[in-house]
C-alpha cells in the first residue's frame, strides 16, 4: 500500500501541514495508518477525501458542513456532481463581477461620475431614485445636502466603491463591539462612532458632533434608516444611535 507522509500532501494539495493536522484533531480527514516512529501516514483513500475538502474549501463551505457531507451516503461521483455545479454557480457569479469591474475600469478611464445604475449595482436596495428624490425635497436647500451635491456629483464608480468599503468598515466596527459585549459607552464603541461622523465629513458634509446626534436620532425614528442597520445586525440601530450619543457627549465633556 502507497502511503504519503504530511509534508508530501501538504506540497501536493497546497496546503499547510498545520492544516492538514488541524483536519486530523476534528476529525475532518484522519489519516489512516501511522509510520513505526508514530507519524501520520496517508493513504489513497485519504488522498481522494482531501481532494474532495479542498474542493468545498475553495468553494467556503464551512468545515463542519463539509464533514457532514463527506461523512453522508453519497459517493464520489455525487460529490463531484455537487461540487461542479457549484463551481459553474460561481463561475457565473465571477463572470457578471468581472463585466462590472469592467464598466467601471471603462468609466475610470475616462473619469466619467458613476451613473444611477452604477450606483444601484453598488448599494442594491439602499439606492432608490424615490428615495433621492425625497432626501432632496426634505434637504435640498440646507448648506449640507448643498455640500454634499458639490462633492459627490464627480465620484466615479471607483470613488463609491471605496465609500462603500469605508461605510462597511464602519459598521463591522460597530458590530463587532456590540459582539463583544461592549457597551454602547464603551471606548470601541464610541470610537467607531468618531469614524461614522469623520467618513461622512470626509465624504460628502461637515458634520459636527451636535449634528451626529441629530442623525443617529433618524436612524431610530426613520424605519428604513432603521432597517438599513438592522439589515446588518439585529439591535445593531439602536447601538450605533447610542454610541453616536455617547461620543458625543464624550467630545462636549473634552471640550
Amino acid at each position: 500500500m502507497t502511503t504519503w507522509t504530511v509534508g508530501q500532501v501538504a506540497d501536493v494539495f497546497g496546503v499547510t501541514v498545520r492544516t492538514l493536522h488541524h483536519y486530523d484533531e476534528i476529525g475532518l480527514l484522519t489519516p489512516s495508518a501511522r509510520s513505526a516512529a508514530g507519524y501520520r501516514l496517508y493513504t489513497d483513500a485519504d488522498l481522494t477525501r482531501l481532494q474532495q475538502v479542498v474542493v468545498y474549501r475553495r468553494l467556503e463551505l464551512p468545515l463542519e458542513e463539509i464533514a457532514g457531507l463527506l461523512d453522508g451516503d453519497e459517493d464520489a461521483v455525487t460529490h463531484l456532481r455537487r461540487q461542479r455545479d457549484a463551481v459553474m454557480t460561481r463561475l457565473d457569479e465571477l463572470s457578471g463581477i468581472v463585466a462590472a469591474i469592467d464598466r467601471a475600469l471603462e468609466r475610470e478611464m475616462s473619469n466619467q461620475p458613476a451613473t444611477p445604475e452604477e450606483m444601484k449595482e453598488l448599494f442594491g436596495d439602499g439606492f432608490e431614485d424615490e428615495y433621492q428624490q425625497e432626501a432632496q425635497e426634505r434637504w435640498g436647500e440646507t448648506d449640507a445636502w448643498k455640500q454634499s451635491a458639490a462633492r459627490t456629483q464627480r465620484y466615479t464608480k471607483a470613488d463609491w466603491e471605496q465609500v462603500k468599503a469605508e461605510m462597511d468598515a464602519v459598521n463591522a466596527a460597530f458590530v463587532a463591539a456590540m459582539s463583544a459585549g461592549e457597551p454602547a459607552t464603551s471606548e470601541a464603541a464610541m470610537d467607531a462612532a468618531e469614524r461614522h461622523r469623520r467618513h461622512i465629513a470626509d465624504r460628502f458634509y461637515d458634520l459636527d458632533h451636535d449634528f451626529h446626534r441629530g442623525l443617529a436620532d433618524m436612524y431610530v425614528a426613520d424605519p428604513r434608516f432603521t432597517k438599513t442597520y438592522e439589515d446588518v445586525a439585529p439591535g445593531l440601530a439602536q447601538y450605533v444611535h447610542d454610541a453616536i450619543h455617547a461620543n458625543a457627549d464624550r467630545h462636549a465633556s473634552g471640550s
